[in-house]
């Protein structure tokens, strides 16, 4: 049975998400959970938050032991992108994108486990 996690606009560009995501897909939830704490970078402990939301998700939603869990898919989509305006010399103006993405974790239970 699969359980899901969402984070939506969060406010850092998806290829540093997808960084840090590809890192605990397909491990499991204690591992994930441990090599997102010894990361120094803030993404990493929105990620640590949002992966222990999944896992409250499963226990209390689905009655899932945590202990079978595994991180089965982490998806990083684009997010709405603000778009800035930088001054530049000789009255120029050069466009800055600061942009955001949409974080979905998924668990699923092993094979083998009931």
């Amino acid at each position: 049975m699969k359980t899901y996690a969402r984070l939506k606009n969060f406010g850092v560009p998806p290829l540093k998400v997808r960084r840090f995501a590809s890192t605990i897909k397909g491990e499991p939830v204690d591992r994930s959970l441990a090599i997102l704490a010894l990361q120094s970078s803030p993404t990493c402990q929105t990620l640590h938050k949002l992966l222990k939301s999944a896992v409250a998700n499963a226990q209390n939603n689905n009655d899932l032991d945590p202990a079978t869990l595994f991180v089965s898919n982490v998806m990083v989509d684009q997010g709405p992108t603000m778009k800035r305006i930088k001054p530049r010399a000789r009255g120029r103006a050069f466009r800055i994108f600061k942009r955001s993405c949409h974080v979905t974790i998924e668990l699923d239970v092993r094979q083998g486990a009931k």
